[in-house]
């Protein structure tokens, strides 16, 4: 019986992946290979070898896969290694993640040692999972383990990418078998299709037949939705969550999905109920949808909200020896400070810079390796050289202190008074060069400091109430306390002077318990937290009440008070 008309059920299947040194084209060599044999449903005998390269690696892939140089110079070449890979294949199916690109790789190994590419039917579990699991969006080798349950220990070395791949045919070949009774129709479930122009035109037309024509969906009532800021929640007949959405109107963005002009997504299918949680305010609907989705992870929703790309943060990791400024397009987690969110990577990335060297700061990387004399920067004066090993860590923690304590307060004036000061204490001791340079570098740093756009400051040293309006209904507000660079609460202003002052006190009492930790942003909240960030920039007309000091409960009481008098004065003061 040939391989192609053997029934999927009794066939041997080979889980393979490969390690290649990341370049393309005709330079791209293999590195590793490992392969795993699947019968049954289970994993049986395994296969793995490092391959000697022509060329040297580079130290991005030696970072990314954990390959070095060393171990690949000691490697076996791939004249010894294919046979045995090759002798595995025969008889059997490929499968491999992204399979396209280890078929390719491994052709062309073959070829670069004059032996003959075995040409096994290859399987993909992307496009299988793409077949059998249309509502499964996420298809990259972890997160489909992770949708199906199966843990992932190591990534990017090629035994255990293929082991992980294995196990993700083990758990997807149930509903292969129920689509595909022989090899060869399993490969024709999983080969894409191509259409013409012409045909997909014709396809975009039957959709919006479909779109406008009758409902083959179970009927949706959408009568029972407020038309209030919010999130809605669409399920199937189980109850399990298909899709998260948020509005400023839930019922009319609800309904919007099954509009007749509206091309459907393919969780609309099987959506059979909707339900909602209402909030005050359009950031309460963003926040709330980032939480819920999560929480539910719910198939339909692709990603979260697209991020800002023009937003940028100052963060010190400091959990790490001698830490450094750096700029990121995130906030940092864990026990770090954080300044921002701020507008011009470039003018950021020079403020490091001047920072670096103002302070003594390293300008290296986060992992600092043993020197046996001072770089460039040490020998200018601009760097206290803690790779030397002779430096008092003290030392160096106290010029990182003083440089992170100016974003405590007002860090532009605070920054260019700085070198005022420095600049007087030069002229005083007739260091008349280093009062010109320190001169220049105030212009620099003034025009840095002009061009930057944002919040020039550390996010846990801002606590604030913020207030965030109903889009429709003056007079109503979401409050949302942020303390210790996170929303630690939020939800309708309260209406008695009370309840708004136990909130606050609570809110304050866990931000400084967070601070005895030392701990800041959790990795859970980073995306939260840039939500929040690039929110606030964006609307800097939110009112806000300064919590440090934390103010009196009378001052509290009037500054809600004073919201809601505003919003109802307004039409008076308009006529």
């Amino acid at each position: 019986m040939q391989l192609l008309e053997q029934p999927v059920a009794t066939a041997e299947f080979v889980a393979l992946d490969t390690e290649t040194n990341g370049l393309g084209g005709d330079s791209c060599e293999l590195t590793e290979v490992g392969a795993v044999l699947v019968g049954g449903g289970e994993l049986h005998d395994r296969f793995s070898s490092l391959v000697r390269t022509n060329m040297p690696l580079g130290r991005g892939i030696q970072r990314f896969t954990g390959i070095t140089q060393a171990q690949i110079d000691t490697a076996p070449d791939p004249a010894q290694v294919l046979p045995s890979l090759a002798q595995m294949l025969s008889g059997r199916v490929m499968v491999a993640h992204n399979a396209a690109f280890d078929r390719r790789v491994l052709r062309q190994a073959f070829a670069r040692v004059g032996l003959d590419w075995p040409n096994p039917p290859v399987l993909c579990t992307a496009a299988l999972a793409r077949a059998v699991l249309p509502l499964q969006r996420e298809r990259r080798l972890g997160a489909l383990a992770g949708a199906l349950g199966v843990e992932v220990e190591i990534a990017h070395r090629a035994l255990a990418d293929a082991e992980t791949c294995g196990r993700i045919l083990c758990a997807l070949f149930p509903r292969l078998c129920a689509h595909a009774g022989t090899v060869g129709e399993a490969l024709a479930l999983l080969r894409p299709r191509r259409r013409s122009r012409t045909a997909g035109t014709r396809g975009r037309a039957r959709g919006r037949q479909y779109a406008a024509g009758a409902r083959e969906l179970p009927q949706l009532d959408f009568k029972d939705l407020p038309t209030d800021p919010g999130v809605y929640i669409f399920r199937d007949g189980a109850g399990r969550p298909l899709y998260v959405g948020k509005s400023v109107s839930i019922r009319r963005r609800a309904r919007a999905h099954f509009a007749p002009a509206t091309l459907r997504a393919a969780w609309t299918a099987h959506a059979e109920l909707v339900d909602y949680r209402s909030v005050t305010s359009e950031l309460g609907a963003l926040i709330l949808e980032n939480r819920l989705i999560k929480e539910l992870r719910p198939p339909g929703n692709v990603r979260l909200a697209a991020r800002d790309e023009t937003l940028h943060y100052l963060v010190c990791r400091l959990d790490i020896a001698y830490p450094i400024l750096e700029v990121a397009s995130a906030p940092a987690a864990g026990h770090a400070v954080t300044i921002g969110p701020l507008r011009g990577r470039r003018l950021l990335g020079e403020l490091v810079e001047q920072l670096d060297s103002l302070f003594g700061l390293r300008h290296c990387g986060r992992r600092l390796q043993r020197r046996e004399w001072p770089s460039a920067y040490g020998q200018m004066g601009r760097c206290l050289s803690p790779c030397l090993g002779d430096l008092d860590p003290n030392l160096y923690r106290r010029r990182l202190d003083e440089a992170l304590r100016i974003f405590h307060g007002d860090a532009r004036n605070g920054l260019l008074q700085h070198l005022d000061r420095q600049m007087q204490t030069a002229a005083a001791d007739r260091h008349y060069e280093r009062a010109a340079a320190l001169r220049r570098r105030r212009a620099r740093l003034a025009a840095i400091l002009a061009g930057l756009e944002g919040v020039m400051q550390a996010t846990h040293a801002r606590p604030r109430l913020v207030l965030a309006p109903h889009p429709a209904e003056p007079g109503r507000f979401d409050a949302l306390w942020i303390a210790g660079g996170r929303l630690l609460d939020f939800g309708p202003l309260p209406d008695g002077a009370s309840e708004l002052q136990r909130r606050t006190d609570r809110v304050l009492a866990r931000a400084g318990r967070v601070a005895e930790l030392g701990a800041h942003v959790p990795p859970g909240e980073i995306d939260e937290l840039r939500l929040l960030g690039s929110y606030l920039a964006s609307h800097p007309e939110l009112p806000a009440l300064a919590l440090e000091p934390p103010p009196a409960p009378a001052a509290l009481a009037r500054f809600a008070a004073a919201q809601r008098d505003a919003v109802e004065l307004e039409p008076r003061c308009a006529a």
